[in-house]
Order: C-alpha cells, then structure tokens, then sequence
C-alpha cells in the first residue's frame, strides 16, 4: 500500500494535484443482484453476486470516465476499492483532468457536481435517487439522531453536516452529498462527485497504510472439561476480513490501480545494487553471470553516454522516453517509439541518516547527462570525494533550507510515523539551528494520524513528542 501510495503522489508531481474525487458504494439493492436471488435469499447471503455486480459497474464506471469522457478527459487517475464494515465493496477514484477540463471555478463545478435537490416536479426519478442514496444523516448536530456514528462522542458531525445553504456555488447545501445528477441516474446507488481541493485526498485513498486494517474484537466462548472458562483468552483481537472481501479476493480482481503506470527506479551506490537469485542457484556462478554488474541506474549512465537526447533527461523522467529493457543476458534503456506519456518514474525514497546515498538521490533529481559516478561528483572540472561535498558545491544543499525541503518532500510521499522519525533523524544528524521553525512548519503533518482518532489538538501535539522522545532515546 506504502508503494501504491508513492506511485500516486508520483503522478501528482507529474500532473498536478487531482481534480474531481468520486466514490461509488454497492447498492445491494440493485436489480442485477435481486433478479438472482433465490426464493428466500437476501443480498447478504450471495457475496459471490454482490462483489461480481458491483465489479461489472465498476468496470462501466472505468468506461464512462475514462473512454467515454463523461466528466471530460481524464490525463491521469487511481482507483481502490475498499469494503465497509458490513461488507459491502465501495471504490474511490481520484481524476487529474486534462488542462481544459481542470475545475477552476464555481461556474465549472456546476456543469459537473450538484449538491442539492432536484426539482421534484421536474424530475421526479432524479429527486427519488437524491433523497435514497445521497442524503448525509439527519445527524446529532440538531440533536436530531445523537447514536449517529459520524456524531457519536463528538459535538458536533466530523463531516460538518449540515451546512450552509448558498445560493451560488460555495459547498455543499445542508443534508445533501456532491453528485452527478448523469452518474447517479445511471448507476442508481451512492455515487459522491467532489472538487478536490488539495493533494490530501490521496493520503485519504491509502489511509491504511497507517490506520491499519480494519479490525475487531471478538469474544469466543470456551469452557474446558471442568466447565470453567478463562476470561483471558476470551478474547481475540483480529483483522476483519467480510465474506465479499474475501470473495474479492478469490476471484482475483484488482483492488487498486493508476494510469499512466509508475516505475520504480533503483537507487544504490556503485557495486551495491541488488541481485536476485534463487535460492537453489550456486552464488559464484549468479555473481559471474553475464551482466549481473547492470542496474537501471549504471544503464541510465550508459544511456547518457550513447545518446545525445538523453542527456537532458533528469533520471527520475527517464521512463517517459525510454523503456526498460530486461533479458537474460542484456539489460538496457531503449529509446520510446512514442515521444512521451507511457509511463512516470519515480527514484526510490532514501533517508538523510543514510548518508551518501541519499545526497547521490539529490544529485539525481537536479543533475542532467551524468555518464557515471564519478561524473555526478565532478563539479567545475573537479572531480569531488563524495557526493555530498559535489552537492554542496552545487548549492543544493544549504543548512536549513534542505533539511525543510526534505521534510516537505517526506510530506508529499511519506506517513506522519515515517514523518516523526525523519524528524528525530534530523534532529541527532543534521544539526539544524532553528529547530522550532522545523517543527512549527511541519506539526500539521506529523500529526496527522493522531488528530484523525483524537480531536484535541493540543492532546496529538503531546503524542507526536513522546513519539519522538522515544526515538531520540533509541538512537542514543
């Protein structure tokens, strides 16, 4: 999932920030599931139907977006499908338009997202769909419905219904979710159609990664032969797995996908990348195999050395023009017979603690044309001792400047866990000298875990600093 997610935040640094966020939830209701029931049966009793009809609409749903341009034309997207408590699968789409399409105004909101009543006069199916599948609560705000989950325990909704009413397009009016009034009609279930506003959405697409999977607790009643039972083992903390997820699963279909597709490229100092082998394999023989020496990154020198166009190609765009060609015997980088658009790169994250390989990774992500090693540490005609010192006398390493970029790159690609321990990283390693501005600039992120479960602020700030007081001690 951690992948995944790195994949997607690589097409918002190509494409820019997604533009439309649109969820379709499994309407167990529909008429494709109902017709193939048995006497007596209910949805809940054929998950095997359920997932394959919401499937099928999925794959329409692809269609619609992606080929038939519904919405208009989509540069580039990723999907998940997730399942809810009660099972039922729902899939979240994030939509980077093409740049006429981008959603820029008001005005262009409402050729695309409704979030209000139709007119129920005018268009009575419309409304019946509106008011079945895209009403949020009543909630407890009102005190209308205080056991509502999105209220319980809180003041107030955590989606902060109702809202406003608006006459012009500001948000959404009062109880009613975004839609598409096309989408909605056709596909006859919960369909929310938003604006995005920011690249958070996609830290809300792979959440899991650090909220964990869904899970439950669950008591199992044992008695042993004297008749006692042990309260202890009553017990059982486990992972959440609902009939249509597991069926989602056996049946092979995909729980995630981005286009244009990502690729990882490797990151490794000379003589250290690595080397996959079977275990049954005789090691000297896999060591002295022919190009064994080769990795993409020796190739993308290799390429620079060849090919004059490729020169001017930052390492991590490299897969956008060139194809990673991989045999038995021959590793390469092939010229694209299409100019650009196959596929994003991406270099794989490294950590300021590991030293020169992570400033050989900032000299890649500013340095064209580099035909080896010892090119990229040559600067002015000098030919420097490490990579670090060619980073510096390039100017891309400034004392506080670089370790707050790295903490606002981490930002975009990393979990506030992940986020903590960069921090404390820095802290022991980097020496920064003003560490208050480090820390008041980048709090929001770092905590951004514990504020979804705690809603005072004051309460997740003192658990980002126990966090990495643990740290801290464990690196002493």
């Amino acid at each position: 999932m951690r992948r995944r997610y790195m994949d997607a935040m690589a097409l918002v640094r190509r494409y820019g920030k997604p533009d439309i966020f649109l969820t379709m939830t499994c309407n167990p209701n529909w008429d494709e599931i109902r017709q193939e029931l048995y006497p007596g049966q209910t949805p809940q009793d054929r998950p095997d139907l359920v997932v394959r009809v919401f499937r099928a609409k999925l794959e329409e749903l692809k269609n619609k977006l992606l080929k038939k341009d519904i919405l208009g034309k989509v540069r580039a997207y990723v999907y998940v499908v997730e399942f809810q408590k009660r099972g039922l699968p729902h899939a979240h789409f994030l939509l980077i338009m093409e740049g006429r399409y981008k959603l820029t105004c008001p005005e262009q909101y409402d050729r695309l997202i409704s979030a209000e009543l139709p007119n129920k006069k005018k268009y009575p199916e419309l409304y019946k769909l509106v008011v079945k599948h895209m009403m949020h609560g009543p909630c407890g705000a009102l005190n209308l419905n205080p056991e509502c989950p999105c209220t319980k325990g809180r003041p107030s909704c955590k989606n902060h219904y109702p809202r406003p009413f608006h006459a012009a397009t500001l948000q959404d009016n009062r109880w009613v979710v975004p839609y598409n009034p096309h989408l909605l009609r056709y596909f006859n279930c919960h369909i929310n159609v938003e604006a995005c506003g920011s690249i958070k959405a996609v830290k809300y697409l792979f959440k899991y990664i650090y909220k964990g999977h869904d899970r439950a607790s669950i008591v199992v009643s044992e008695a042993d032969k004297n008749g006692d039972i042990d309260e202890i083992k009553q017990y059982r903390d486990a992972r959440w797995v609902t009939p249509p997820k597991a069926l989602w699963r056996i049946y092979g279909f995909e729980l995630s996908k981005n286009s244009p597709p990502v690729k990882q490229l490797q990151l490794h100092l000379p003589n250290m990348h690595m080397v996959s082998f079977q275990a049954a394999q005789n090691i000297e023989r896999v060591v002295n195999h022919e190009g064994v020496e080769k990795s993409m990154l020796t190739e993308y020198f290799e390429a620079n050395r060849l090919h004059e166009d490729a020169r001017s190609i930052l390492y991590r765009d490299f897969p956008e023009w060139y194809t990673w060609q991989k045999s038995q015997n021959n590793k390469y980088w092939r010229k694209r017979v299409r100019d650009t658009g196959g596929q994003i790169g991406r270099i794989v994250s490294a950590h300021p603690a590991e030293g020169e390989r992570y400033y050989l990774r900032v000299l890649l992500n500013h340095v064209t044309g580099a035909t080896s090693y010892e090119d990229l540490r040559t600067v002015n005609g000098e030919i420097l001792p490490t990579f670090r010192e060619a980073a510096e006398r390039r100017g891309l390493i400034e004392g506080d400047n670089t370790l707050d970029e790295s903490l606002t790159e981490s930002t975009l690609y990393e979990m506030p866990s992940s986020l903590r321990w960069l921090f404390a990283t820095i802290l022991v390693f980097c020496e920064p000298s003003d560490v208050r501005g480090l820390w008041e600039k980048h709090l929001d992120a770092m905590s951004e875990d514990y504020r979804r479960s705690n809603p005072s602020k004051v309460a997740a700030e003192q658990l980002v600093l126990i966090d990495i007081r643990n740290m801290l001690q464990s690196m002493g």
